[in-house]
C-alpha cells in the first residue's frame, strides 16, 4: 500500500518520501525490509531507542514522537494514536463498514459478549466477536490472545470479518486497550458499561485512573447502555449527558428499562422488563442478580440497534450458555460449577446467587493472582467466607510471586471466622482433592479460572483445562461406583 494511503488522517511533521509497503508494525522483533515502524513507548521499553535500528534493518520509515536525526523519519504527536488510525488505513478502515459494538467493565463484559452475539444470530445476522475466551467470524474460533488484540491483529481480523460477511462486531474492551489507544480511530454504534469495581489497579494505581480509562470508550460512542444500579452509573451519565443514554436497572424504577418480579431458581432466572411503552417476560437460563443485569443489557443493545423489543426478549430465553461463566460441568450425583470469578465483587456476585439453592455443603475452591493488584485478596477472601462451608485454598496464576505465600496472607480470613479449609498449592491436586472430598447433594465450585486452560507459574505458562481435570475424575468416579 502507498504509505500516503496509510497515513491518511494522521497528522506529522517532516519530509515523506513516496513509497509503498507491505507491512507496519510497533513491535521492534517484527521489523523487516520495506516495512514502516512506529515507536511508541511502553512500561518497560521504549520503541525510540530502537529507531535506528530499525532503517538498519530494511524499515523504510520510522514514526517517532520527537527528533530522532534520522532521514527517512515523520514526528507525531501521539505514536499509539497514529500507529491505531495507520493498522486501520492499512486494512481499509473495515470497521467503518460494519456496525460496531463495545463493552467495558469490571465484571461481565464475557457473557455480554457472547449474550449480543447470540441475540443478533437469533435475528439471523452475521456477527463477528473479540474478547477474552476466543474471537470468533461468525461461526469460526480463533484463539484470542488478549481480551483486546493490539491495533494491527484488531485490524486484521475486522478485516476478515468484514470479507466474511459480519455485520456486526461484538468486542469487549479492556481498560489497558483505552489506555494504549489500541482502539483510536474506531467509532462505535453501541457501548455497554456493566459495572465498576477494584481491579487492576497494578496498572492503573488509583480507581479515578481505572474509571476514566473505561470511559475512554464512551468518547466514541454514538449510544451507551448504562448499568444504572452500578454507583458509577451517574458520573457517566453526567459526563455524557449529550450522547443518547438508555440506563437499566433491577432495583431503580427511574431507570429507562427496569427488571420487576424477580424470581431466581439454580439454573436460571425470570422477571418482567418493564419500560415506558412495554411490558415483557424474560426467563432467562443463566441464575443470579448479575445475570438479570447481563440479560438486559444485552437486550438493550439490540434494541438501541433497531431489533423490536417482543423479538429480542423472546431471543433472551433461547441463549445458550457461556464456557466458564456459572458453568455447571457436573450435575449428579453432586454438583461441580467452574467460574471465572476472580475479584471480591466477582465472587460475591456468583456465589450469593449460589448459596439459597444449595442444600448440603457449599465447598468454595480458589486462589489470588500473583503479581496482580493484592488489594484485591482481601475482598475476595471475605466474599468466600461469607458463602462458603468448606474452602480449599490454591494457586490462580502466581506468577513470579511465590504461591504459599499468597496463600498464607488470606488463610487468616477462615481461621478467625472458624471456617474449614485446606491449603494445597498445586491448583491441579487441589481440584482433585476437592472433588474427592463430594458427597452425593454437596456443591463444589471452581473459581478463577473459567474459562482458561493454562497457568502461570514462576513466568511458566503450564497447561492446566479444569473442565479436563473433572471429566477425567468423574470417568474413574464412574468406574468406581
Amino acid at each position: 500500500m502507498n504509505i500516503k494511503s496509510v497515513l491518511k488522517d494522521v497528522e506529522y511533521q517532516g519530509v515523506l518520501k513516496d513509497f509503498d509497503t507491505d507491512f507496519i508494525t510497533d513491535d521492534s522483533r517484527k521489523v523487516r525490509t520495506g516495512c514502516v515502524f512506529v515507536a511508541s513507548k511502553g512500561n518497560s521499553f521504549d520503541g525510540h531507542m530502537f529507531a535506528t535500528r530499525a532503517i538498519e534493518l530494511g524499515a523504510k520509515l520510522v514514526v517517532v514522537q520527537h527528533d530522532m536525526g534520522l532521514e527517512n523519519q515523520i514526528i507525531v504527536k501521539d505514536s499509539r494514536k497514529a500507529y491505531s488510525l495507520m493498522c486501520s488505513n492499512f486494512f481499509g478502515n473495515p470497521a467503518k463498514k460494519m456496525k460496531m459494538i463495545g463493552i467495558t467493565g469490571t465484571n461481565g463484559k464475557t457473557t455480554s459478549a457472547f449474550l449480543i452475539k447470540d441475540l443478533l444470530e437469533q435475528h439471523g445476522k452475521k456477527v463477528g466477536l473479540m474478547g477474552t475466551v476466543q474471537n470468533m467470524i461468525d461461526q469460526q474460533i480463533i484463539p484470542a490472545k488478549f481480551t483486546t488484540p493490539q491495533p494491527y491483529e484488531l485490524n486484521a481480523l475486522l478485516s476478515q470479518m468484514y470479507k466474511s460477511g459480519c455485520e456486526y462486531v461484538v468486542m469487549e474492551v479492556s481498560s489497558q486497550a483505552l489506555v494504549q489507544q489500541r482502539l483510536y480511530g474506531i467509532t462505535y454504534d453501541v457501548a455497554v458499561f456493566t459495572n465498576l469495581t477494584q481491579d487492576h489497579l497494578d496498572y492503573h494505581k488509583t480507581m479515578e485512573n481505572y474509571f476514566n480509562a473505561k470511559c475512554l470508550l464512551f468518547e466514541n460512542s454514538r449510544n451507551i447502555v448504562i448499568n444504572y444500579d452500578d454507583s458509577y452509573s451517574k458520573k457517566i451519565i453526567e459526563r455524557y449527558s449529550e450522547k443518547n443514554l438508555i440506563t437499566f436497572s433491577a432495583k431503580k424504577d427511574e431507570a429507562d428499562y427496569t427488571a420487576k418480579n424477580i424470581e431466581f431458581t439454580q439454573n436460571s432466572v425470570k422477571f418482567m422488563l418493564v419500560s415506558k411503552e412495554n411490558i415483557n417476560r424474560i426467563n432467562f437460563p443463566m441464575p443470579g442478580e448479575y445475570s438479570v443485569h447481563n440479560a438486559i443489557g444485552a437486550a438493550l443493545v439490540c434494541i438501541t440497534l433497531g431489533f423490536s423489543e417482543k423479538s429480542v426478549t423472546k431471543a433472551l430465553s433461547n441463549v445458550k450458555g457461556v464456557r466458564g461463566r456459572c458453568e455447571i460441568l457436573v450435575k449428579e450425583p453432586f454438583t461441580v460449577i467452574c467460574d471465572f470469578a476472580h475479584t471480591g465483587d466477582g465472587l460475591e456476585n456468583i456465589l450469593s446467587s449460589l448459596r439459597p439453592f444449595v442444600k448440603n455443603r457449599f465447598i468454595v475452591l480458589f486462589g489470588c493472582a500473583g503479581e496482580r493488584d493484592a488489594a484485591k485478596r482481601k475482598p475476595m477472601a471475605e466474599a468466600v467466607s461469607k458463602y462458603a462451608d468448606f474452602v480449599v485454598l490454591t494457586s490462580d496464576n502466581p506468577r513470579k510471586e511465590d504461591p504459599q505465600s499468597i496463600i498464607d496472607g488470606i488463610k487468616g480470613y477462615f481461621e478467625d471466622k472458624n471456617i474449614p479449609y485446606i491449603a494445597e498449592v498445586d491448583r491441579r491436586k487441589a481440584i482433585n482433592t476437592a472433588l474427592s472430598m463430594l458427597k452425593p447433594g454437596e456443591t463444589l465450585i471452581l473459581c478463577g479460572k473459567g474459562h482458561e486452560d493454562y497457568q502461570v507459574l514462576n513466568g511458566v505458562t503450564v497447561y492446566l483445562d479444569e473442565h479436563e481435570i473433572v471429566e477425567k475424575f468423574m470417568e474413574k468416579y464412574s468406574r468406581g461406583n
